[in-house]
């Protein structure tokens, strides 16, 4: 069988007259990459905080010398922490 002057003794040729060609414009500049960045959620803020050594040595002492005497703990501590607490839980 013979198609197209094709046949099993003669291979199959490739045929390019007029290749395509992509021209670029000599003044096009090239495109600026996107750069891959990386959040982290929660974490951040803490991170943050560390790195900037944002500690208020005032109320560390305090605390500090409270838990010492034994005055840190109280009742009305202790209830305003349960508040807290049961308000959060009912959100």
């Amino acid at each position: 069988m013979n198609v197209n002057s094709v046949n099993a003794g003669s291979p199959v040729q490739k045929i390019v007259n007029n290749p395509i060609q992509k021209q670029l414009p000599t003044d096009a500049s090239t495109p600026a990459r996107a750069s891959d960045r990386l959040e982290l959620s929660g974490a951040s803020g803490f991170l943050k905080a560390l790195k900037t050594n944002d500690v208020r040595t005032d109320k560390v002492a305090s605390v500090k010398s409270q838990i010492a005497s034994g005055s840190y703990e109280s009742d009305d501590k202790l209830n305003a922490a349960i508040d807290k607490l049961l308000d959060d839980l009912n959100k």
